[in-house]
């Protein structure tokens, strides 16, 4: 097989932008463990919360073209780039290339020597390769998505800008003279053979600001680079689609909100899941799904501070938010009710912007199953639960067995409650690991009523969410359509066996359009494909024994990411990126995909002695349906 690595360097035009957007394939990311920051390959910076990915952005062109602010950074003239991360880092390097020269932007939300900076400060460091290039450069701030108006403030020390409780700030080198236009900078330089210069941004939130020295700066896009190569050192995985799984590993870390430990969906919010608008979601938000998937991938790769965080703050956040289980939280651990609508354009004009998520009063019984699956990687890791930790399960768990027979919004977090087949399972796999960490002797409870209904769950799936005529699983009792989340209980062994086959077939018949997959059936009339849903397809079919079409469709599933490896929610059958970037569930299911076929090809090959043919992979425990 031959694999495809992101940190070779795709080549491409300058991007014209269109009434000042650009496609959302366009963008890189950049973060520091608590923002991120998105840059086109035009080189301009379009999306930057300051402090924190769930603060309000002051640079927010992306939603507003006009008004959103950004920090702009590229050659005046025609000129070609070319970027790449430097390997093992989310350190962004773009090159540029014109008639007169060519030079380096390096590109880092910079880190200190033990971590994450108290402040935010991304550094822009341009080095002269060849000839000379001249560039030009802004700093635009933005109205925070039309709530507040940016302020020039003089001070002893400089000029800085403030905007409501935030202060920008910048440093720079060599960027010639400095022409102020109210609260904005803007300029001009030339590069020369060897030359450096480095812009620097710094922004606090009702802090005061740190004014960096230039020099400080250049050291310290260095030690970045010195401290993710450090991280990445310690990640362990050597199987197929190494490039593109490590490059999804460092996205997820991005994602990671290092003073909780909580992981984001998404560092954006309102990006359009289609042209048409109308599903424009706020992602700043910890999904516990997002997370389950995350615990396995993390100490499959010896990660083992970022699988402890999470662990920790999952079971904690739960625990101090008493009997509900919601689906998500805030990044710092409480609960949000809250939507505000504002009032800006969206991406190419599509909307509508908003400030909060709608689905936070769900009832999703697949959470249920996505906590306990948590908790069960955690401890065949070869770790071990507290007893408060212990007690939240055992009433979790006492939870599931009152609540799976309940109608629930399903996965999807559709507005329509059904008696969704995937949201049953989930209650299966929550009382399935319960039992085997009660087995393992971590927690106590009530074992037989657990056991009883998991066989109730089985026993209602088989009847209700199996449709005998059509031969494959339905998304509810009742309903014709497909469900793509079904492929999720091939990995959780509920069925490995020909009715998860079957059910495959359909998908692949009915959804799959090319590498690309749609959420479920009728939904191609609203959305784009969802890119998850085909990485679960791709361990689905290593789950039920097809390791080559696992293989061929992980290809060129791989292949539809952008030219620095990096993947939104969805992408559209004319292969534009839509919804939220970098999406945390995309990156995910792609290491998901990445270590279930690299496993389930290993027990294959295990099983199948000389003279011995294949067969479908059925769990252990759980009979083929």
């Amino acid at each position: 097989m031959t694999e495809r690595t992101r940190d070779t360097p795709d080549t491409a035009e300058g991007e014209e932008r269109t009434d000042g957007y650009v496609p959302l394939r366009s963008y890189g990311a950049i973060g520091d463990g608590r923002t991120v920051a998105l840059i086109a390959l035009d080189g301009r910076i379009d999306w930057l919360p300051i402090p924190s990915m769930d603060s309000p952005p002051v640079f927010a062109s992306i939603l507003d073209a006009e008004h959103g602010g950004h920090i702009t950074l590229r050659p005046t003239g025609d000129a070609e780039a070319s970027r790449r991360y430097e390997p093992g880092t989310n350190v962004l390097v773009t090159t540029w290339t014109s008639d007169s020269g060519s030079c380096t932007v390096t590109d880092a939300m910079i880190t200190g020597v033990a971590g994450r900076l108290p402040w935010a400060e991304i550094g822009r460091r341009v080095q002269g390769v060849s000839g000379s290039v001249e560039l030009e450069w802004s700093i635009v701030p933005g109205t925070l998505l039309n709530t507040a108006e940016p302020k020039r403030l003089e001070t002893v020390n400089g000029t800085v800008i403030g905007v409501d409780g935030i202060t920008i700030a910048m440093a720079e080198h060599g960027f010639g003279p400095v022409h102020e236009d109210g609260p904005r900078f803007s300029g001009r330089f030339t590069t020369a053979e060897g030359s450096k210069h480095i812009l620097t941004v710094v922004g606090t939130d009702d802090e005061p600001v740190f004014l960096p020295d230039p020099e400080q700066s250049m050291e310290g896009i260095d030690r970045t680079i010195r401290n993710w190569s450090t991280w990445s050192e310690e990640f362990s995985y050597d199987g197929p689609w190494a490039g593109a799984v490590q490059r999804s590993a460092l996205a997820l870390k991005l994602l990671i909100y290092s003073p909780t430990g909580a992981i984001a969906a998404a560092p954006t919010t309102s990006l359009p899941e289609d042209r048409t608008g109308g599903k424009n979601w706020d992602y700043r938000f910890a999904w516990v799904r997002d997370l389950a998937y995350t615990v396995h991938a993390l100490t499959r790769f010896g990660l083992r501070e970022e699988t402890h965080a999470a662990v920790s703050w999952v079971i904690r956040t739960i625990a101090d938010n008493g009997d509900t289980m919601p689906i998500f939280y805030e990044l710092d651990g409480t609960l949000s009710d809250e939507v505000h609508e504002r009032d800006v354009p969206g991406w190419r004009g599509i909307g509508p912007v908003t400030e909060g998520n709608r689905a936070s009063g769900q009832l999703q019984l697949g959470v249920w199953g996505d906590v306990f699956e948590i908790m069960r990687q955690y401890v065949r890791a070869g770790n071990v639960l507290d007893r408060k930790t212990a007690k939240t399960l055992e009433g979790l768990a006492d939870g599931a067995c009152k609540q799976w027979e309940k109608p629930d919004a399903g996965m999807w977090e559709l507005e329509e409650t059904q008696h969704y087949t995937t949201s049953k399972i989930g209650c299966w796999q929550a009382l399935d690991a319960a039992v085997e960490l009660h087995d393992a002797g971590q927690i106590d409870g009530s074992r037989d009523m657990w056991v009883k209904n998991r066989e109730l769950i089985e026993a209602w799936v088989s009847e209700h969410g199996w449709d005998e005529e059509r031969g494959h699983y339905v998304m509810y009792p009742g309903s014709e359509a497909l469900d793509c989340s079904i492929l999720l209980h091939a990995m959780s062994a509920f069925d490995r066996g020909p009715r998860m086959n079957a059910t495959i077939d359909a998908i692949q018949e009915q959804l799959q359009h090319g590498p690309l997959v749609y959420r479920y059936s009728g939904v191609e009339d609203e959305e784009s494909p969802f890119v998850a849903c085909s990485f679960w397809l791709v361990a689905a079919l290593a789950c039920v024994g097809r390791i080559d079409d696992a293989r061929a469709l992980m290809d060129a599933a791989v292949d539809q990411a952008n030219d620095v490896g990096l993947f939104s929610e969805m992408i559209s059958e004319d292969g534009a990126f839509m919804g939220n970037l970098p999406q945390g569930l995309s990156h995910l299911a792609l290491i998901q995909a990445a270590l279930t076929v690299e496993e389930t090809a290993a027990e294959q090959d295990d099983d199948e002695g000389p003279g011995q043919a294949s067969e479908i992979a059925t769990s252990p425990a759980t009979p083929s349906r």
